[in-house]
């Protein structure tokens, strides 16, 4: 009987985890051989991916075909997009991202670690902790990745040598304590044979710790490890066109997604940027009414009041206000090929409000090779550059380190309407 059949029939939350890394260090693969062990792989998936390893002349099955979705990627054998996977067991859901790591995609990586709860960097046991191991683990806690996990894979290629894996531990934990890192843990493992993936397999008996999904089993999902205040950024405001139903004619509801906290019929609440205060009327989904909402639920709130509300407005507790805002401080990952340009006004998208923006000073840009903070007068793709943007109108916003929802932005060029840079606040 496998690991995975004999685990506790409770719901853990759902956990969003990137795989990150130097180049072919084995992420692919690593996220292949979970799908595969845990059984979530779907049958006409495996025959496709058997022929292609067959075609290409290979022994045994190519795990790592199962996120290589573009052709590009199969051709060269590298991840270029981030890829997406969903997969459950008998304890929680996932969702995975296998970032890409070659250096000219760093801003692929961001986008992927922007939602994950917990980071895989990978390392190649023959070859240690790289520049690029390096950079990923910096970006990861840059954007506030609570947990990482170091996976020294490879290690059928070493002979399964336990002082190798305790030299890469010491050189990575002397890296960490440099820019930072706090909670980091670290397994040996093979992804290609599958030791300490799902099965403990037999070849790694001086390690006793969990293994792989153990781990992810019982980490903490998001929303969990502390107490989050209640944002609600309007969506949309329903005002239901029935004329056979003319009781619907003062239906006023306000649609959006809990982006952090809870919220319960009668409480006290505050609509921004007015500031008019109201309570909770009623909590609908789907039309059905419910006494309470947590952290990302898509619900219609009803409100005692009639208070003019629209898409762009926060709803909050009147005793949870975040902080109003028309200059921020914030870390800017560039992403397009086009320049910043501090001569330019971009649009800021923070939740569901958008504001113009400048950027009224570039603080410095952090070099995520050397770890310095260097002087920069403009970003090119990829640049991360600490800096401060003057807002036209105020956002409501909590620090990134509190809220990953109300303390994120992106930046949009308005003549293209293009994505060209992602924030933190704080």
């Amino acid at each position: 009987m496998s690991a995975i059949e004999n685990l506790p029939d409770t719901d853990h939350g759902l956990l969003r985890f990137l795989t990150c890394g130097s180049v072919d260090d084995g992420k692919s693969t690593l996220i292949g051989r979970l799908l595969f062990d845990t059984k979530t792989i779907l049958a006409d998936t495996l025959n496709a991916i058997e022929k292609t390893s067959a075609k290409r002349g290979m022994s045994a099955v190519d795990l790592s075909l199962l996120t290589d979705g573009l052709q590009a990627e199969r051709e060269q054998g590298i991840t270029i997009d981030v890829a997406y996977r969903y997969f459950s067991t008998g304890t929680r859901k996932y969702i995975i991202a296998d970032a890409p790591g070659h250096e000219q995609y760093t801003r692929n990586m961001v986008t992927a670690a922007s939602t994950a709860n917990l980071a895989i960097i990978l390392v190649d046991a023959r070859k240690g902790v790289l520049t690029q191991t390096r950079r990923h683990s910096y970006l990861a806690s840059l954007v506030g990745i609570p947990h990482l996990l170091v996976a020294v894979n490879k290690m059928d290629l070493v002979d399964y040598d336990q002082a190798t894996f305790e030299r890469i531990k010491a050189d990575y934990l002397a890296f960490a304590d440099k820019v930072g890192i706090k909670d980091v843990r670290f397994i040996p493992l093979s992804a290609l044979n599958g030791d300490m993936i799902v099965d403990r397999g037999d070849r790694l008996g001086w390690y006793d710790g969990p293994t792989l999904l153990d781990i992810l089993e019982t980490a903490p999902a998001a929303h969990t490890e502390q107490a989050e205040n209640f944002r609600f950024p309007v969506q949309f405001v329903c005002r239901p066109q029935d004329s056979a139903n003319p009781e619907l004619h003062d239906f006023r509801g306000f649609m959006g997604r809990v982006e952090s906290g809870e919220v319960a019929v009668g409480d006290a609440v505050t609509v921004l940027p007015s500031g008019r205060t109201s309570t909770v009327k009623d909590i609908q989904i789907g039309g059905a009414s419910i006494e309470r909402a947590i952290h990302e639920q898509s619900v219609t709130l009803l409100l005692a009041d009639e208070i003019d509300i629209s898409r762009g407005d926060m709803i909050v507790k009147s005793s949870e206000q975040p902080e109003q805002l028309k200059q921020i401080d914030a870390t800017l990952c560039w992403l397009s090929e086009t320049p910043l340009s501090p001569a330019r006004t971009y649009v800021l998208r923070h939740t569901t409000r958008e504001v113009k923006a400048k950027v009224a000073k570039i603080e410095c840009l952090l070099n995520v090779n050397t770890l310095e903070r260097e002087p920069a007068s403009a970003l090119a793709m990829n640049d991360i550059a600490r800096l401060t943007l003057k807002l036209a109108q105020p956002i409501f916003a909590d620090p990134y380190v509190e809220n990953r929802a109300t303390g994120a932005f992106i930046i949009i060029d308005e003549s293209t309407n293009n994505t060209v840079g992602a924030g933190m606040i704080g």
